[in-house]
């Protein structure tokens, strides 16, 4: 279908859009949609870029919905800055928004993309709108930031598996960081940073569903009561361990060093890395294997000449996250007994020294019996 013909098919649409409001919204009379339109069409026409032609869609919502308001439509291309290289720039993103934001009372500002140096527009990798949610924030100094997706904020587990899992509805940063790492995809990874560093709150809330509460995301500093020792439970699947074991490895100067450059250099991150005083294991994603496992195998064996070395695919990671986990004795034996009930093999254990999470290693096809199990047993204490 020819570029025209597909234009023409998402312009109807908008046009329509426009129509429906206007019946009910007279002031929208006043919004030349077909203008608008038409300026995008040319500008993609005369070979506008990528991420110029994905933008204009929450572009041109951003227009109708400030002009339905009664708001200013202010273009993050004005806002968010990015630099010769296409590296968010935050200096530069801080001071436009308060230059130009400052003696705006309420405007509409579409999400995911900004401007390079030369006004060309450049669009945030993935979660873009969280994100630039996130930074205006920021540089506005606002006492909350609201993200209003299609979900009443956090669970205490994946509904997938708990249907009847009770909602979170406050959580810290840090908590939330291990819960999103491990899976629970509600809010953007990066979309936290920008108002962590400035102490400022973020509020889930349903779109759909406004009058739920959602969940409340603040300072790790922040002291707040919680019915449950644990605040959530979250996990992925997919991983392989390599169980490395060689006697007297602890006092072999530099083994673990070896092993970690040989990831390094075959570019392979790693999840975590339990350790005894004779072994070492490597979580790794299966993704970043790639099919360069054997030949980290025998780049291990080469190097390293351990005594053994085992691999356990089908492998996933379950991680039960509190800020109060360590203040609270029996976490660790709760999480055991509930899988060991469910005759459930725990392949790994791992729990960082700050006690916030402890996370177990079971096989794939156990996962979904695990989380259930985790959950029901701290439910029911």
């Amino acid at each position: 279908m020819a570029f025209s013909d597909v234009f023409d098919i998402i312009a109807a649409r908008f046009k329509e859009i426009v129509a429906c409001l206007i019946l009910k919204y007279s002031h929208l009379k006043e919004l030349d949609i077909d203008s608008i339109l038409e300026n995008v069409k040319k500008e993609i026409a005369n070979g506008a870029s990528a991420d110029f032609t994905a933008s204009r869609g929450e572009y041109i919502n951003g227009i109708i919905l400030a002009k339905l308001l009664g708001y200013e439509f202010v273009d993050p291309a004005e806002l968010i800055i990015f630099d010769e290289s296409g590296v968010f720039d935050d200096e530069k993103t801080n001071s436009a928004i308060k230059n130009k934001l400052g003696s705006i009372e309420r405007a509409v500002i579409p999400g995911f993309y900004g401007s390079m140096p030369d006004g060309t527009i450049k669009a945030f990798s993935r979660g873009g709108s969280d994100v630039t949610g996130a930074i205006i924030a920021r540089g506005t100094q606002s006492n909350i930031y609201e993200n209003w997706t299609d979900v009443s904020g956090f669970m205490m587990a994946d509904p997938r598996i708990v249907p009847d899992a009770k909602p979170i509805d406050i959580i810290t940063y840090r908590e939330l960081r291990e819960l999103s790492y491990m899976g629970a995809s509600v809010l953007h990874e990066e979309a936290v940073f920008p108002v962590r560093e400035a102490g400022i709150p973020i509020n889930i809330k349903n779109t759909n569903k406004p009058e739920d509460k959602g969940t409340l995301i603040v300072d790790d500093k922040t002291n707040n009561t919680k019915s449950s020792t644990i605040t959530g439970i979250a996990g992925k699947k997919n991983f392989t361990v390599i169980a490395i074991e060689k006697h007297l490895m602890n006092n072999e100067l530099g083994f673990c060093r070896r092993i970690l450059s040989i990831f390094e250099h075959n570019g392979i991150n790693f999840e975590c890395m339990p350790s005894g005083i004779d072994s070492v294991s490597l979580v790794v994603e299966d993704k970043c294997f790639g099919n360069k496992l054997d030949s980290v195998l025998e780049e291990i064996k080469k190097q390293c000449k351990p005594d053994s070395i085992v691999v356990h695919p089908n492998m996933a990671l379950i991680a039960t996250v509190g800020k109060g986990m360590s203040r609270t004795k029996g976490i660790a034996s709760t999480i055991f007994s509930a899988l060991a009930a469910e005759q459930v093999n725990i392949r790994m254990i791992n729990q960082g020294s700050s006690e916030i999470n402890i996370i177990v290693g079971v096989e794939v096809e156990d996962f979904d019996r695990s989380v259930s199990a985790i959950y029901n047993a701290f439910m029911k204490k």
